[in-house]
């Protein structure tokens, strides 16, 4: 089944792995952008996706991958996000800015691009298309130490709450995501789960955006917080 294009920003191991693979089962062709290309290449094997090298904070960049888009673009997700973690008199003032181009700059040109692209396609099942941003705690509420990921993370929320009032009467979906938690990994020793499910996992939260590309326009959600049961508030 054709469903259109999906186009994956921050592509890796993980829950945009497994986001490829749902949406491909879905019937979703596939674009994935990565600054190194050269991890994706078992993914883009087993899925048929189109891997394509950028910085996602790169205005240039962004607009020519979402050109590049053959056909409806029915999907996009922005998975990249920037950490400086450090006591606030300590911050590199460059290092804070990076961090924030790439966590809420990045999204904003995802996200710009995105709606541009869907507003001038047809409606298919009551959307012109989804257009969903990875978020995190520090979203909602900023933690010691970590001044530049609250930065990134309270701006990519707001965007994302302005583009929901902007876009969802003119048929384009716009939610935020809040991961409130760690993601298993199984590339990563240190961040696989130990059977206990005290970890997010990545195809579990693949589902869940799935649903949210899914639902009806009657009852559009513009933010989802999900977190394992042990998690605290």
């Amino acid at each position: 089944m054709d469903m259109g294009t999906a186009v994956i920003i921050g592509a890796g191991s993980g829950l945009s792995a497994s986001l490829a693979r749902k949406l491909h089962c879905a019937g979703y062709a596939l674009v994935l952008g990565a600054r190194n290309t050269d991890k994706l290449a078992d993914l883009v094997a087993e899925t048929g996706a189109r891997a394509v090298a950028l910085d996602g904070s790169d205005p240039t960049q962004v607009d020519a991958l979402f050109a590049s888009v053959e056909g409806p673009l029915r999907v996009a997700i922005y998975n990249p996000s920037a950490r400086q973690r450090a006591p606030i008199a300590e911050l590199d003032p460059e290092d804070v800015r990076r961090a924030v181009e790439i966590t809420a700059f990045g999204s904003f040109l995802t996200g710009r691009a995105a709606a541009k692209k869907m507003l001038n396609q047809p409606t298919q099942d009551g959307r012109k298309g989804t257009i969903l941003f990875t978020g995190a705690s520090a979203g909602v509420k900023g933690f010691a130490q970590s001044a530049p990921f609250a930065m990134g993370k309270f701006a990519q929320r707001g965007l994302a709450q302005s583009m929901a009032r902007e876009l969802h009467p003119k048929g384009i979906h716009v939610a935020w995501v809040n991961i409130d938690g760690g993601i298993s990994n199984t590339v990563r020793e240190e961040r696989t789960d130990d059977g206990t499910d005290k970890m997010l996992d990545p195809d579990v939260l693949a589902a869940t955006y799935l649903q949210l590309i899914d639902q009806h326009r009657s009852a559009w959600s513009d933010e989802m917080t999900l977190r394992p049961w042990v998690e605290t508030f």
